[in-house]
């Protein structure tokens, strides 16, 4: 358990949000792919930011509220997020989750996203391990 690293737990078949998206359309892939939230990279793969659900949603009240049309993913993103290695222990990632952390963690190499983490995916990974739990792949 404890050489099981974020590359082995990562999942990387979800395309990241680029600058410039609809709102909309980042609510549409948030919901079909069945996570919280997603990075938003430039042109280079480079994480500049990270859109939540509980983003869209305040977004979404506001714009529906004052009629403004659909936002920007640009506008309604958190600048800075936190990113991991896929060097990291998983281990040592479950130790930092708490409340008010990230439940979706870009994993970058090189400066560019190869894929995200989710607290879904780290629960899996820990109730196989220490219970021989047999869980579908669904949402990690």
């Amino acid at each position: 358990m404890q050489s099981l690293k974020v590359s082995d737990v990562m999942w990387n078949h979800i395309e990241p949000v680029r600058c410039g998206t609809r709102l909309t359309k980042v609510v549409k892939t948030l919901l079909h792919n069945h996570v919280t939230g997603l990075p938003v990279v430039d042109d280079h793969r480079k994480v500049i930011g990270f859109i939540s659900e509980q983003d869209c949603i305040h977004a979404l009240l506001v714009s529906n509220y004052h009629h403004e049309g659909d936002p920007l993913v640009d506008d309604v993103m958190f600048r800075n997020p936190v990113t991991i290695s896929p060097e990291m222990s998983v281990v040592d990632l479950a130790q930092n989750l708490g409340a008010g952390k990230p439940k979706v963690y870009p994993v970058v190499d090189h400066n560019r996203l190869i894929g995200i983490v989710t607290r879904t995916a780290i629960l899996s990974e820990l109730a196989k391990a220490g219970f021989g739990i047999d869980v579908p792949r669904y949402a990690l």
